[in-house]
Formats: structure tokens, C-alpha cells, sequence
């Protein structure tokens, strides 16, 4: 299967025009024609991602965070962009990014699912027509009332991470939750403007989460990472649905730090 026809299978998902205008998505590296047998799927193209897929000999390697985001002049072996360019060139292989469209169509709903949402709606409106509206983040009901103590409980539990930092009355209840991978803090005032009970992000600093309580809304910061690593297993899960004759590895990466 070639690389192209791969390619507008994942366009069927997450097309590039929902993708903002900022962000850079698509073919990053590499060539349309290249026939492909096997696909890696990362959150990130780090070193150490790169070089797991070249061992797998993995043909194409698929993220959610691409790893060209502004423009370059140079390619070189000694800048941490170059050197991950040349590594993916040198073996031939094919990368491929999948960030605000999938975002908007993907991650959004996914992370949603993951909390039992129901009564759901868009939370950051990007695009509406006489069909759909989409957009960043989910707004609904969670299964059942809580207290945010709870809900950190059930947030932790839903995506799998260890630790999430709380804004908010312990014991103070919740009924309805907004959730956006990834930084969420621009959004937060959307979800006031839903009557959101808490909000589900990450990367939160202490003024927003002071300040978000002070406005009348909890917050459960389950970090960057915590949430937005479900994009693995679900693209794994996608390309093996629907592109079942394509081999599929995957990262299995941890949090990019650790505390002391």
C-alpha cells in the first residue's frame, strides 16, 4: 500500500482543513509513492521514538505532535530537528502529523468517551455548517454526581495517570464537566460560559487555576500528557480497522518527566 493511499484513509478521519491555521499537519517527511508495510504510531516523533521504529522497520511513522512546527532553512545533523529529518530520510521512511484536526476530530469525542459523558456538545466552536458543528473540547454530563475529590478519582482512573492536580472545594459537588486535551487553560472562560461544574485539561500555571475557581468552576489538570496518550491506541486501533493489511507498532512512552 503506498503512502498516499494511507494518507487520505487518515484524511477520512481527521481532515487537514479542521486543522488551525498555525499548526503544521500532513506528510512532514517523506515520499507520497513510498510503498508501506508497517506503521509506528507515537505521540511524539522523539529520538527515541524514531530510532524504536527504524529497529521495528517500520515504513511510516504517524504523531500526534508534529515535529516541524515553524518553518527551517537548514537541515543539518547537529540540530535536534535535523537530525530526527535525516534519521527518517536515511531509511527511507515516511512521517505524518496529526494535530488540531485531530484535535477537533478525533481527541475531542475520544477523551469524552473516556469520562462517560452524555448530553454532549462542543465546548470551543471552529467550524459549522448546515450539518455539524465541531470544535475543541466536550461539554456534558458526567455518569453521575460527584465530589470533585471523586471526580479527580474517576479522572485518574479513566485515563490512566498517577497524579492530577486539583483547583477547587474538595468535597464541593459536580454534575457537568468540559474536557480539551492538551493546554486547555484559553478555553476555560467557554466552559463557565456552559455552566461547566469542572474542567478537565492540562497544563493549568496557578494564576488560571485560581482564578477559574474564583469564576465559579473546579479544575482537574490531568496534564498534557495524561490525556492527549490516547491518540496511540486509538489510531492503533483506526489503522488496524481500516487498514488491515498494514503491520502496527506503537510507543508505549511514560510521562516525559518525573517527581521528586
Amino acid at each position: 500500500m503506498k503512502c498516499q493511499e494511507i494518507m487520505a484513509k487518515l484524511e477520512e478521519l481527521s481532515p487537514a482543513h479542521f486543522a488551525e491555521d498555525w499548526d503544521n499537519v500532513g506528510l512532514l517527511v517523506g515520499r507520497p509513492e513510498k510503498e508501506v508495510k508497517s506503521v509506528y504510531i507515537t505521540l511524539d516523533a522523539t529520538d527515541e521514538a524514531i530510532e524504536e521504529a527504524v529497529k521495528l522497520g517500520a515504513d511510516m511513522v504517524i504523531s500526534h505532535h508534529p515535529m516541524i512546527f515553524k518553518g527551517i532553512k537548514q537541515v543539518r545533523g547537529d540540530n535536534f530537528i535535523g537530525r530526527r529529518i535525516i534519521r527518517l530520510a536515511q531509511n527511507d521512511m515516511c512521517y505524518f502529523a496529526m494535530h488540531t484536526n485531530f484535535d477537533i476530530m478525533g481527541m475531542a469525542d475520544a477523551a469524552a468517551d473516556e469520562l462517560k459523558l452524555r448530553n454532549r456538545e462542543v465546548l470551543e466552536t471552529t467550524y459549522e455548517d448546515e450539518i455539524s458543528t465541531e470544535g475543541f473540547g466536550r461539554f456534558g454530563k458526567l455518569p453521575r454526581i460527584m465530589t470533585l475529590r471523586e471526580c479527580a478519582a474517576f479522572v485518574k482512573e479513566s485515563f490512566g495517570i498517577s497524579r492530577v492536580r486539583v483547583f477547587g472545594s474538595e468535597d464541593g459537588e459536580v454534575e457537568t464537566a468540559a474536557v480539551c486535551p492538551g493546554s486547555g487553560g484559553s478555553m476555560i472562560d467557554a466552559a463557565v460560559s456552559l455552566n461547566a461544574d469542572v474542567y478537565i485539561t492540562g497544563d493549568i500555571d496557578h494564576h488560571e487555576g485560581i482564578d477559574a475557581v474564583a469564576k465559579g468552576i473546579y479544575i482537574i489538570d490531568a496534564g498534557h500528557f495524561g490525556i492527549e496518550k490516547i491518540f496511540v491506541p486509538y489510531m492503533r486501533d483506526y489503522v488496524k480497522r481500516e487498514l488491515p493489511e498494514l503491520s502496527v507498532y506503537v510507543n508505549d512512552a511514560k510521562e516525559p518527566f518525573f517527581y521528586v
